[in-house]
């Protein structure tokens, strides 16, 4: 089953009954879990960081990096009451750590999961410290190359199985280069296909990126949406995605860096549907007659049927033979064999044979 993560990330603009009013809105909808961002801004980036374009774009051009996000923080307490407020509503909360301490924090909720985000997967202190969690992790992958991608799994196996750091970049890839190293990450790690752009040109969506990743990985591989509308995450799951993430908010002209690339609540819920109608069509993969195909079958396929008359004891002639839908019989594959064998009984025009 295809697993739908919505991503309130930092749309609650820093106020609580926005981000109470996200988890609901998530769970209405029907995904699998709500997703929210924890950091500190001073420790995330410094008072000279420039703002992305897109961010520059959505919010106060002027602004520092660092004061947009400080004013995006979720407040450690929010954490426990959006986690008990997920549960009541039958969702699960999980939320992003963009620094060692947060993920520390995070670790006291024991969430199920964690989700490394894209722009932390050259962050190998913090990967490792993601690993070390011995939590199921999904990683995302916008911006990043595959030989990034893969010293991150490298730095990630390693974490899953040493509690100390490595002494050396040098020490993960011996250790990686163990083909049972590698395997060892089944069923512990997943990949997001994803393009960090918000919203991102779909002309840059590259779906067909996640096949690349599977095939070099060997891992799950799901995608992280940034597009604006529901055609490409639906899209991605009939490609095989094994988990959706995609952004949604209560208002896509609320102020802030990612609303505008955002679903708003009814869109969650079509997107969602959609998902699971999608995951149903794709069916098991093996070509068979479905169960609502057989009256069709019967109704639609035709049948030989005698065209003139025929005497019996006479030989049945090609031209004596035809074929129309008759909804019993025979298969009009069987038409040749009937030519030139002797009736054993008389035939009307129209006649059906057994």
């Amino acid at each position: 089953m295809v697993r739908v993560i919505a991503e309130a990330g930092v749309n609650h603009n820093g106020k609580r009954n926005m981000a109470f009013q996200l988890v609901k809105v998530a769970a209405e909808a029907g995904a699998d879990a709500v997703k929210f961002q924890t950091f500190n801004a001073e420790r995330l980036a410094a008072l000279t960081a420039p703002k992305a374009k897109y961010q520059r774009a959505t919010t106060d051009a002027l602004e520092s990096q660092s004061a947009m996000l400080k004013k995006l923080e979720l407040p450690a307490e929010w954490h426990f009451e959006l986690q008990r407020y997920a549960g009541e509503l039958g969702i699960t909360f999980i939320s992003t750590a963009f620094d060692l301490q947060s993920l520390a924090f995070l670790q006291t909720l024991d969430l199920p999961y964690y989700k490394i985000p894209s722009g932390e997967i050259t962050n190998g202190p913090l990967l490792l410290a993601f690993a070390q969690t011995s939590k199921e992790l999904i990683i995302s992958t916008g911006m990043a190359t595959l030989g990034e991608i893969e010293q991150a799994l490298a730095i990630v196996a390693f974490g899953y199985a040493h509690e100390a750091e490595p002494e050396s970049l040098e020490q993960v890839w011996r250790f990686w280069s163990n083909p049972e190293v590698q395997a060892s990450l089944q069923g512990k790690v997943s990949l997001l296909h994803c393009t960090s752009q918000y919203p991102t040109p779909m002309k840059e969506v590259n779906l067909k990126a996640m096949g690349a990743l599977a095939n070099a990985f060997g891992l799950p591989v799901g995608y992280s949406d940034h597009t604006q509308g529901l055609v490409i995450p639906t899209a991605a799951v009939a490609l095989g995605a094994t988990i959706i993430e995609k952004h949604f908010t209560l208002d896509r002209t609320l102020p802030g860096p990612d609303h505008k690339a955002s679903l708003e609540p009814d869109e969650l819920a079509d997107l969602v549907r959609n998902i699971r109608d999608v995951e149903q069509a794709l069916g098991d993969g093996i070509k068979k007659p479905q169960p609502s195909e057989w009256d069709t079958r019967q109704a639609a396929r035709q049948q030989v049927i005698f065209c003139e008359p025929v005497k019996k004891g006479e030989n049945i002639q090609r031209s004596a033979l035809s074929t129309a839908r008759c909804g019993r019989g025979v298969s009009p594959m069987g038409l040749w064999d009937m030519v030139g064998k002797i009736a054993s009984e008389a035939h009307a025009k129209g006649d059906v044979p057994e």
